[in-house]
Parts: structure tokens; sequence; C-alpha cells
């Protein structure tokens, strides 16, 4: 059986706690541990949002610090001497050794899309409390494990698809399911963040023209980094944050231009020209336009969060929302229905335990990483960095009057079209704002209305604006910061959909290469075309049909990108698991298993409810049987308006149902087909076989994190005098 390699080749430095340095832990946990203990003992009172700051990150901090170093070096065993494919295949195109802050930036772009400001947005229909729970505790024990560890045995594959790894690892039946399974809730997925990122730069001249400018910006800067000065990432950071900086000021100019009717595009022009920048991103070589696009989004992403978080510890806002609420036990919330257990860890996906993370693990960023011992910081560090997006969702979230939360997140159907409807409604739910609080509120924000704002974008930015206000501005730049957010959760997804694009093509390629052994080269431009043609062909038309249809394309699954999104991480952690186990690591399977089980306890719980339950708001069938019989009776049922409206709805509900139940079948085959595969290699372990690559010696010098340490920068110094390719910056 292969065994891991020595623990001494995955050390960088002894990392020996010292006096000094158990003292700071202390009081890192310390300080978590009474953001925790404020927060699970509140009784009524409102409580500053600070207190949840200090909860996440000194969870996080001590996460990062212990438990995934524990993973790197005793589970994983990092190699820092083992060759990547990005230094073993480099091709300039697909496979590149990429600086570790670059491709950190990748990879947080890619996997922070939606899910993280969303989710939690949604979810605090049932308190804060439940949530922020799930945000921190799944991260640090299931979502950040799985990106890091798919994304090592990828390392260790040639960065093959997670579809792949399966068929290769678990079998032909079991790896015929997954890949399956994983391409179809691929273009789901992709299609879903595609709709959200339409709805939020439709009709939007600034939001269209400062995103519109980050590929040109992108571009130079692959350029910049490639040709003209390259591994000045610090010289080309600055530039690309100026330009940043200066598209999205000139993106408001714009908007109060002429050029404003340009830049003003209707739903159906988006979706062509997301589709065009959808399959450029996944053909273009990943230097040139995809890498460094992601890397300059996340300096935006992270300096929004950075500068939003700081705002809450000026302002200190306080939780206006309560730390549970009664539609926890009752499971009939306005904003969705169903009780806690299971569908909080379902709504919240991203930021705690998101399966698209595992697609992105074993696509793009394993082809770039320059050494294994980078897997940490950009696997785990990267979704630790998402979990706290998630994190000040909830706050922006739970600040606002509830009353105004539910007013905005509630469908149409629920509180009507006026704000007096509205205000009527509320207060059935047990909440109290007035039509002029209502009406004020969108004046606030020079909207015509915020009624019915459902899908947690508004909401998200409506708490930001609140932030930012009461620290730069006052009430007068309150407008300005809501439609800032906006554009920045574009800018958040759009990333999002250009790296998917390009991991469902290398998918694709995995799959048509088991029938077709040319299609297996990743890089052959044949295949890069046609698989990338497929791909943008699939979620677009899904994208196409839903714009222009509110019951047809993607909204027809839109109910199904939550549970699809978990089924995938249950795939990712059996494969996982599994491989934990073939190579001769069963006394730590349970790092993977453990989330495992917590992941497809969760999401088959709620397939059941879907599928079987009895409530017309939960199960597909049930609501299938209503509309069914209204338009038996001619009745027609809200919020089909008219009977083509109710046919429609009973396709849907029916497809759904389907689909939820294929989905879960084909889990339960991956999991079963996985664990008769541990069984026999725990049994028989001279019958195991791996398809990991041999080992080769790394000729690339680079430090593990993103602050080399004394010891790496020796090694830099010493590589430097010797001319050996490094990973620093020269700069």
């Amino acid at each position: 059986m292969p065994e891991p390699a020595p623990a001494s080749s995955a050390q960088n430095s002894s990392g020996r706690l010292t006096p000094k340095s158990i003292a700071i832990w202390a009081l890192v946990a310390l300080v978590g541990a009474v953001g925790w203990g404020v927060l699970a003992l509140s009784r009524g009172e409102e409580i500053s949002a600070a207190w949840m700051l200090a909860a996440a990150l000194g969870s996080y901090a001590i996460a990062y610090r212990f438990y995934s170093r524990f993973i790197a070096r005793r589970v994983l065993k990092v190699d820092k001497t083992r060759a990547t494919p990005a230094e073993r295949l480099d091709n300039g195109v697909d496979f590149h050794p990429t600086d570790r802050r670059v491709l950190f930036g990748h990879h947080f772009a890619a996997v922070a899309g939606a899910g993280p400001l969303v989710g939690p947005v949604l979810a605090a229909q049932m308190g804060y409390l439940p949530g922020t729970i799930w945000i921190v505790a799944g991260v640090i024990f299931a979502g950040a494990v799985q990106d890091m560890v798919t994304l090592f045995f990828s390392t260790r594959r040639d960065g093959r698809s997670l579809g792949q790894i399966a068929r290769d690892e678990i079998g032909p039946f079991g790896g015929a399911a997954a890949l399956i399974a994983v391409f179809l809730i691929m273009i789901i997925l992709l299609a879903v963040l595609a709709l959200v990122i339409v709805n939020a730069l439709a009709d939007s001249p600034w939001g269209v023209f400062s995103i519109a400018m980050t590929i040109p910006i992108a571009l130079f800067m692959g350029v910049y980094l490639r040709v003209l000065r390259p591994g000045r990432v610090s010289e080309v950071s600055l530039i690309g944050v100026a330009l940043l900086l200066l598209a999205i000021v000139a993106g408001g100019w714009v908007a109060e231009s002429s050029l404003a009717d340009t830049f003003t595009l209707e739903a159906g022009t988006l979706v062509i020209w997301m589709i065009v920048y959808g399959f450029l991103a996944s053909v273009l070589p990943v230097w040139m336009l995809l890498a460094p696009r992601d890397y300059l989004s996340t300096f935006m992403k992270v300096g929004t969060i950075a500068l939003l978080a700081i705002g809450v510890v000026v302002a200190l806002p306080t939780m206006k929302m309560d730390a549970v609420t009664e539609f926890a036990s009752r499971g009939d919330g306005p904003v969705f229905a169903g009780s806690m257990f299971p569908f909080v860890f379902i709504t919240i996906a991203c930021g705690a335990l998101s399966g698209f993370h595992s697609l992105i693990s074993s696509g793009t960023t394993p082809k770039m990483v320059q050494k294994e011992t980078q897997i940490r910081m950009i696997g785990y560090g990267a979704m630790l960095t998402e979990s706290f997006v998630a994190i000040m969702a909830m706050i922006t979230a739970c600040i606002i009057d509830p009353g105004l939360y539910f007013a905005v997140n509630s469908p149409a159907g629920v509180i009507g079209g006026t704000v007096e409807s509205a205000s009527q409604a509320v207060a059935n739910l047990g909440f109290t704002i007035s039509p002029d609080q209502l009406a004020q509120a969108a004046k606030d924000v020079e909207e015509s209305s915020l009624l019915s704002r459902t899908g947690g974008a508004p909401t998200f930015a409506l708490g930001m604006s609140d932030i930012f206000s009461s620290v730069i501005g006052g009430a007068g730049l309150k407008a300005f910061w809501y439609h800032f957010a906006i554009m920045f959760e574009a800018l958040f997804i759009l990333t999002t959909v250009d790296a998917g694009t390009r991991v469902g093509r290398f998918m694709l390629q995995d799959m048509l290469g088991n029938v077709y052994k040319p299609m297996r080269q990743v890089s052959w431009k044949p295949g890069v075309w046609f698989a990338s043609a497929v791909v943008v062909g699939a979620w677009g038309y899904f994208l196409w049909v839903g714009v222009h249809d509110p019951l047809g394309g993607i909204n027809q699954l839109f109910p199904l990108f939550g549970i699809a999104n978990q089924l995938l991480a249950a795939v990712a952690l059996a494969v996982c698991t599994t491989l934990l186990v073939k190579s001769g690591r069963l006394k730590w399977a349970w790092v993977t298993a453990v989330p495992l089980a917590w992941d497809a306890a969760v999401t088959l719980t709620a397939s059941w409810q879907k599928i079987f339950s009895d409530d017309p708001k939960v199960g597909f069938f049930t609501q299938r049987d209503v509309y069914q019989t209204g338009i038996d009776n001619g009745e027609v049922i809200p919020p089909a308006k008219t009977m083509d409206d109710m046919h429609t709805v009973v396709t849907n509900s029916t497809v759904d149902g389907v689909l939820s139940a294929l989905f879960a079948v084909l889990i339960i085959v991956v999991i079963a087909d996985a664990a008769r595969v541990c069984y026999k290699a725990i049994r028989h372990p001279e019958s195991v076989k791996l398809s990991e690559t041999p080992y080769v010696k790394s000729e690339i010098v680079a430090p593990a994190g993103l602050i080399p340490t004394k010891e790496e920068k020796a090694e830099l110094a010493a590589a430097a005098r010797a001319k050996v390719p490094t990973g620093a910056d020269p700069s």
C-alpha cells in the first residue's frame, strides 16, 4: 500500500509554541469564547454585532492555526519536495505555476459566489444564532476540510475533476453515478448563479460599466505578469487595484452621463454577453484572463468585507433580530418553508459547506498551485475567508428592523403590493412597521419600493448601507452605499460563473475522455472549444429561458439549488474519505467521514421532505397535487396568474420532485459504493490500487503562506543565488 510522505518533508519550521505565542493564542481563544457566550446567553435584549465578529474571528484563528495545520501535517502530510501538476505539466494554458497570492485570490473569488451573501440573509428568518453556529462550526469542521482535502488529492492526480477521481478510485458503477450527478448539478448551479447576476445588473449602467472594465484590466494584469514584468505581483497588484477603484468611481459618472443608455442593458442582452464571456474565460489561457480577473476581484471582495467589519466595530450596530425566532420551531416562515433542521443547513451552504467548492478544488486550482504546502492556505484559508463573508451577511440582515426584513424578503403573495398591506401582513407575523416607515426606507436608498425584493441581495445592500452611512456620509450617502452594494454583489458572483464554466469544461472532457482518449488532454484545442461550447450552451439555455419566463428555465430548477449543492458536498466528502482509507490513513478518515455523515443526514432528510412532505410549501409532489386540483376545479392559485401558469407549476413541481429523487438515489449509490471500497481496502490492503501520479522532485522554491517565514526567506535567497525558479515576488 502506498505510504504518505514522511512528516519532516511537510514542515517548513518546527511550529513549536513559545510562552509568548501561548499567551497570544490563549487571548484569541478567550475573545472568541466571550463572543460566543454573549451570543448564546442573551435573552431578548439587543446585543452588539461586534460580539458576533469576536466569536467568528476568534474561532477562525484557532481553527486555521491548529486544526488546518494538523490536517496538513499529520493527515495529508503535504510534501514540499514533490512537484505539482502545475510544475510538471506547465503548458501556459490550463497548467501554470501561479504565485500563491494570485492563486489564493483566484480560488477565493471562484468559490465565493452568491451563497455567502444570500444564504445567511434568508436563514436569518429563524434568528441569528442557528445560522451563525452553522456558518462557523460548519466551515471549520466540514467546508474548509472538504476544500483542502479535495485540493490535495486532485493535485496528487494531475488536477483531475471530482467526478473522474470518483470513477478512478471508487469504480465504474459509483463513479458513473458521481460523474452524472456532479455534471448535472454543476449546470444547475451555474445557471442559478448567472441568473442572480443578470437580475443585479439589468438596467444598471453603473454596475455594467464597472464590471465590464474588470475584463480589460485583468487582461492587462495577465500580460504584465507574464510578459512585461514577470513575477512582479506586488507591483501589478497596486496598478490593478488603482484601476479597479477608478472603474468603480467612473461607473457612477457613467450612470449620470450621456453614456448611461449605452451601458443600460436588458436582461436578455446581459444573458448573451455572459454566455460570450463564459466561453472566452473557459478557452483563453488561465494566466491571461481568469486568474488575474479573480485576483483583482478578490481585492474588491475582501476589501469591502474588511471595511464592513471595521464599520461594525466603529458604528456598533445592535442585532434587532431575535437570537431564535418562532419560525425555527414552527417551520412556516414567509421567507422559506421548513423546519430549522434540515433547512437552515441547506439554505446556508457557501460559507459553511458547499459542494460547488469541491469542483474548483478539483478543477482550476490544482492545475496552478506551485507547492503542496500552499494547499493549506489556499484550500482551508480561502474557505475561512468566505465564511467570514457569510457572517457579515448575517449581521447585515439582523441589524435592520425585523419588520423591514420580512417586508423585503416575503413574497408578494404574503404581503401584497402596497405598503399598507405589507404593514398589516408583517404585523400578523408578530413584527411592527408602519406604512410610512416602509415608504421612507425605500426613499432613503432611492428605490420606488423595497417590498418583496426577495433573494437576499437587497437585504444585504440595506444592511451594508446602514453600516457604511453610519460611519461615512450619514443618511445623505445611504443611497450611494446601497447601489454600491448591489454592484459589489454582482461582481462577487460573476467570478464564480467564469471559473465554474472552465471547471465544467474540465469535467466534460474527463467524462468524454473515458470514451475518446484525446479528450483527456484538457488543453487539446478541439476538446477545449467543444466542451466549453456545450457547458455554456447548457447553462445559457436555462438562463435564457428563465430570464424570459418567470416560471421556466432555471426558475423551474431554482428550488433544487440548496439540496443539489449539499448533495455535491456529500460526493466530495465520500471520495475524500475513500482516498484517506485507500492511501493508508484509516486512523484519520474521521476528518472527512464525520462531516460526510452529518451532510448526508441533513441533505437526505431535506430530500425526503421535499419529495414526500404533505405540506405544499415544502413537498414538490404535494404542491403538484394542489395545483392539479386547482386546474380540475378551474381555479387559479397564486403565484400563477393564468391557467397556463397553473399547468407550468404542475410541470415544474413534477420535474423538481423527480430530480430530487434522482439526485438522492445517485448520492446514495456513490456513498454505498464508497463504503464498499473502503471495507475492501481495510480487509484486503494488498488489493488497493491508487491513481496517484508518481513522485517527481520539485525544482520550484516558494513559501507556503502569504508571508514567508524566516526559514523560507533563507531558502528563497539561496535559490535566487543558484538561479532556481522561485514563487517569491522579486520586487
